[in-house]
């Protein structure tokens, strides 16, 4: 018999299986070199033209011929100098023609693969894997692989994640998801036009380049600035409602799925117990209708929306899910009048409540948001009190959370504030002692459970 520990080294040192890219994938990075080109021209325009100008017909066809089977090599050297591999205990990824980079991805440290599919990618039928590690800024990508490979990938990669033996994480496949909220396209229009941004950018690209061309009479500099407003007004209107388009959530042992898009479609993952703060954004025109939008800070990932128009019982029934255990509270308690001495108006918008499970403070009067920040998540507690507010006996509560995301509650008493730091302190380090490891929700790789919760 064979001890445990000599046989894990046993298996480490079997040879692992390269896997290359999809075929797809150098008509993609073929580009690049044809990209350095309309770069420089795009960057001096003027040199561009003369140089053009410059050429005859067939010093053109020449530097097309030659451009394009340089552009076509390149791609096709690319991918053939790229490998991934899936070992027992990390994903490796070798990248490079003449400069040689291997990522290694140790498995336990992945916290989401998301799967993306732009619109020309889902006409060829590729996906694109994103992975977020816990510690890096940036996301590696394995771009493209085959749709049915990539969800495959991703399912051993969240199983390998969740703790399951190597030679099972094959056959577990992706774990079933349980549909808990879906937007409906109307009400994302409607809310779209009910957002203030919307309306703003628009009035600015409609009023700011009039101004421009009563005050100058220059075409260039109305459409030097009237374009980038023009640009901002659809990305705030026209981009966000193609970007959320058929926006789902989904509940599986990995954690809450999110799959969006019109034309990119974007399967992504929320790492449980990743999550540090969870806000609920009300704007003002939302209000009557019962709407607010759920936004996210997950550390060492660019996840930021969960919800991204919801009724408030059904945007709280998912916050649930992220946070559990916790409850949204009911009412929050406003600073001190004096604070208007500090703040006029603006500091009935103001407002903090601490419970159990969270600290909870809210800012804004017309696009009122809350922010909930789980005890066990609070990294360092902060008062701040300038000469003004000392004057007022008024101060600030600053709470750090991992993400490197800050959350204030303002104006609050200063005796209030004195006993909130001292409490918030000892309430994160309980938080801490009795919170759930960051792993993923399912079940440990021993139980039987945990096999039959992830299978199909």
């Amino acid at each position: 018999m064979t001890a445990p520990g000599v046989e894990d080294a046993v298996r480490e040192k079997e040879p692992v299986t390269e896997r290359r890219l999809h075929p797809v994938t150098p008509l993609r990075r073929a580009w690049a070199p044809v990209a350095v080109v309309i770069g420089w021209a795009v960057h001096d325009p003027d040199q561009a033209q003369r140089q053009l100008t410059r050429l005859t017909a067939t010093t053109l066809l020449i530097a097309i011929a030659v451009l394009v089977p340089v552009a076509a090599l390149y791609g096709f050297m690319t991918w053939w100098f790229t490998h991934f591999a899936v070992t027992e205990s990390e994903l490796r990824i070798r990248t490079g023609l003449l400069f040689r980079r291997t990522a290694h991805i140790r498995l336990e440290r992945i916290q989401a693969v998301d799967v993306t599919q732009p619109l020309l990618a889902r006409v060829a039928g590729v996906a694109k894997l994103k992975l977020d590690v816990i510690g890096t800024d940036k996301k590696d990508e394995l771009a493209f692989l085959g749709e049915r490979e990539a969800r495959a990938l991703r399912a051993e990669l969240l199983a390998r994640a969740a703790g399951f033996a190597p030679e099972t994480a094959h056959e577990v496949g992706e774990a079933p998801a349980r549909e808990l909220l879906r937007t409906p396209p109307l009400d994302l229009a409607i809310s779209v036009l009910l957002t203030g941004a919307t309306w703003g950018s628009l009035v600015a690209a409609l009023v700011v380049p009039s101004v421009l061309w009563l005050a100058t009479h220059s075409v260039w500099t109305v459409l030097a600035t009237g374009v980038p407003l023009l640009g901002a007004a659809g990305a705030s209107s026209v981009g966000r409602f193609v970007g959320e388009y058929d926006w789902t959530v989904g509940e599986s042992p990995d954690g809450l799925r999110i799959d969006h898009g019109l034309l990119d479609r974007t399967h992504e993952t929320v790492p449980p117990g990743r999550v540090q703060t969870v806000r609920i954004v009300e704007p003002l025109l939302w209000r009557r209708r019962g709407w607010v939008r759920v936004e996210l800070d997950v550390a060492g990932s660019s996840n930021s929306v969960l919800v991204p128009v919801a009724p408030r019982a059904v945007a709280e029934s998912v916050v649930a899910r992220v946070l559990p255990g916790v409850t949204v509270p009911a009412a929050v308690s406003r600073p001190p009048k004096r604070a208007g001495r500090c703040v006029p108006v603006w500091w009935r918008g103001h407002g903090l409540a601490v419970t159990d499970a969270v600290f909870a403070a809210r800012h804004g009067l017309l696009r009122r948001s809350l922010a909930l920040v789980p005890h066990a998540k609070v990294q360092s507690v902060r008062l701040a009190q300038g000469p003004w507010e000392r004057l007022w006996r008024v101060a600030d509560i600053h709470v750090d959370t991992g993400a490197n995301k800050t959350v204030t509650a303002r104006l609050r008493d200063a005796q209030e504030a004195a006993e909130l730091l001292r409490a918030q302190a000892e309430r994160s380090r309980t938080g801490r002692r009795d919170a759930r490891p960051d792993r993923w929700m399912a079940p440990p790789a021993d139980a039987p459970e945990a096999q039959e919760s992830r299978r199909p």
